[in-house]
């Protein structure tokens, strides 16, 4: 394939877990791909050692104190600091694709970036949507990018890059169900009781995925399948009264379209991240398989279970916190994520994580949930919210 025929794609957060397997996915089809900018939020060398191996003039550091940086300054090509600098990159004029894999709600502005400039969004960062979606949905589907079930989104996730493939060529109307699996995490079973003095080690060890710390916490909390069923709710445009979660201790069923008449099409396949970026960076193709395909003989039995509403915390203030809709989920996510990374800090205990999320939405509540109306505004409640649950957490602080 021509230079001038090859996808160009950024990766925003490139040092991370999806970061590195987008790059993995690029090496196996370099007549097919090409990087033409990178972002990370500190580990410079491994960005310049990224940037020398795929020929890229564009990088961006998240930390804004490292923009005199040696390193920086010499850098071969275009090189800025800061969190404006990462976002500036989401917009690249020579870029197709954006893959916004960012940790957090810091990637929001990402993803505007990249719809406003007219960029098909590849996105990992499930918050953009959570925070965000209402804003940024719109301009998905009006696009001239426009690519697919969702607009200018091709979702990256297993789950909804599952539902996204289940719903081509189907009628919305007739869908009656989107099912979410998951894998009910390191803690399937437990109670309460048997939660309180888990460590950050041991809500690490996640049974069936390798992810990143922050995503891998909110799968233990089961947070992470809260949140993707209000990403499910913007992606597909769904009520939540058509969006479920089923826990698939084995992983190997991704998700399911449920339709009118009965019919369940299900995505299946091994447990391997560069399957659905792939899958995002090909679409509407399909290319040679980036890892072993699933072998059924091997996989024995599928099990099915209903998610432990009354422990998980995390699992029933997002489903509120996505029905009330407004701002309430912006706020959600905020403490979630100083909550998980206090915990990881061990300065926070395993089940404060949800007491702390459901205490500052409780508090943003009284003073009104307010209408969405600007990515600004997100940004400054996001500031409000961190401040507040950071500031639950010093009152309600364990000791290491």
């Amino acid at each position: 394939m021509e230079e001038s025929q090859k996808k160009r794609i950024v990766v925003l957060g490139s040092t991370g877990s999806i970061g590195l397997q987008t790059l993995d996915v690029v090496r196996q089809h370099p007549d097919k791909l090409q990087v033409v900018g990178l972002s990370v939020y500190g580990d410079v060398d491994t960005l310049l050692a990224q940037a020398h191996e795929f020929g890229v003039k564009n990088v961006a550091v998240g930390r804004y104190m490292m923009k005199d940086d040696a390193r920086i300054t010499g850098f071969d090509g275009r090189a800025e600091c800061g969190s404006k600098a990462v976002a500036e990159l989401a917009a690249l004029p020579e870029a197709d694709i954006i893959v916004n894999a960012v940790s957090g709600a810091a990637g929001m502005r990402s993803s505007y970036n990249a719809l406003k400039a007219g960029k098909v969004l590849a996105l990992a960062n499930k918050e953009s949507l959570v925070v965000a979606g209402e804003l940024l949905m719109p301009m998905a589907r009006a696009s001239a990018a426009s690519c697919g079930v969702s607009g200018a989104i091709v979702p990256i996730d297993s789950e909804h890059g599952a539902i996204y493939q289940c719903l081509i060529g189907e009628d919305m109307s007739k869908v009656s169900n989107l099912w979410l699996t998951a894998s009910g995490g390191p803690f399937r079973g437990w109670k309460a009781e048997d939660l309180v003095r888990v460590t950050p080690e041991q809500a690490l060890g996640h049974p069936t995925w390798n992810m990143g710390k922050k995503i891998t916490i909110d799968s233990a909390t089961l947070m992470n399948k809260g949140l993707e069923m209000i990403e499910a709710s913007w992606l597909y445009d769904m009520p939540f009264t058509k969006i479920q979660v089923v826990i698939q201790p084995q992983s190997a069923v991704h998700s399911m379209v449920e339709y009118c008449d009965g019919s369940v099409k299900a995505h299946m396949g091994p447990t391997d991240m560069r399957i659905p970026i792939q899958y995002a960076l090909s679409y509407p193709d399909r290319w040679s398989a980036p890892v072993e395909p699933m072998d059924f003989c091997k996989l024995g039995s599928i099990e099915f279970e209903e998610p432990d509403w009354d422990t998980f915390e995390c699992l029933r203030a997002a489903l509120y916190a996505g029905r009330r809709g407004g701002t309430l989920p912006c706020v959600m996510n905020a403490a979630n994520e100083v909550a998980v990374t206090a915990f990881l800090n061990k300065s926070c205990g395993f089940m404060q994580i949800g007491e702390c999320v459901t205490s500052i939405m409780e508090a943003h509540m009284q003073l009104g949930v307010q209408e969405v109306e600007s990515i600004e505004q997100l940004e400054g409640l996001d500031n409000w919210a961190r401040f507040n649950a950071n500031t639950w957490l010093l009152s309600h602080q364990v000791k290491k």
